[in-house]
């Protein structure tokens, strides 16, 4: 079973900084992907960064430029820096990964969440 645990979400002012990191158990290296998304009350949960096994990476066009997903394979861990935040950005964020197997040829995605962790920007 796999296991995604979220930490460094809290309380910050507009303009400040964050870093959400995302333990995995087990070898991440397995996983196509994995990502960040974000729940705001009353929205949508949407996504905001993503990364591949072979190290692509995909934004909201929101968080261009001030958010950056990156990964550890010795750790297997997920990080998300999170830069020049704004009020907008208040969510729970969510780590989300990837499992993608082949049967008979038709290709199967699982999917996986962590608990989510809270953050908030105050303005």
């Amino acid at each position: 079973q796999v296991q995604l645990v979220e930490s460094g979400g809290g309380l910050v002012q507009a303009g400040g900084s964050l870093r959400l990191s995302c333990a995995a158990s087990g070898l991440i290296r397995r996983f196509a992907a994995m990502g960040w998304y974000r729940q705001a009350p009353g929205k949508q949960r949407e996504l905001v960064a993503a990364i591949t096994s072979g190290g692509t990476t995909n934004y909201a066009d929101s968080v261009k430029g001030r958010f950056t997903i990156s990964r550890d394979n010795a750790e297997n861990t997920v990080y998300l820096q999170m830069n020049s935040l704004r009020p907008e950005d208040t969510a729970v964020y969510y780590c989300n990964a990837q499992r993608v197997t082949i049967t008979q040829n038709v290709p199967y995605t699982y999917n996986y969440w962590g608990q989510g962790t809270q953050v908030t920007v105050s303005a």
